[in-house]
């Protein structure tokens, strides 16, 4: 394909990636690619003899993982608006909310409800929603999974 057509096709609104640029978007090498491409982890157009991805594609294939120290810097600031300042309470009804992951464990002797606390945002008036994160390991196998996995 000649450069002026190359040019064209970045500045197209669909933001079609070659393999090459697939693997320089991403970080990784071309053999990498291709190989997610037979295991089907990577979603691809065939043009022609041609092989695209799409922007949106290679975006989906990124998956992030939060550290704890990470999450804990999450909660002391608005998810909304990105403020500082939030002021702890209890969202109020006839008791207190609890949640109860759908995914308990099954022989378990504790209660699966798990306590929740609440922030307000003093800028925005966001509310956040926050459960006990402990309670929550000792009740559900899923977020037990996740618990045990930063310590491997």
């Amino acid at each position: 394909m000649p450069e002026g057509e190359r040019g064209s096709e970045k500045s197209s609104p669909k933001n079609w990636f070659t393999v090459r640029e697939a693997a320089d978007y991403l970080g990784v090498s071309q053999p990498t690619i291709f190989r997610w491409m037979k295991d089907g982890l990577i979603s691809f157009y065939k043009i022609g003899g041609s092989t695209r991805f799409s922007k949106e594609g290679l975006d989906a294939l990124v998956e992030k993982n939060t550290g704890q120290k990470e999450a804990e810097a999450v909660q002391g600031k608005c998810a909304a608006c990105g403020h500082h300042i939030l002021v702890d309470g209890r969202l109020q009804t006839t008791g207190l909310v609890y949640f109860r992951p759908v995914d308990s464990r099954f022989w378990s002797l504790r209660e699966p409800m798990v306590p929740t606390r609440a922030k307000v945002c003093a800028s925005c008036g966001y509310i956040q929603i926050h459960a006990d994160t402990t309670k929550l390991g000792k009740v559900s196998q899923k977020a037990a999974t996740i618990q045990e996995e930063p310590g491997e």
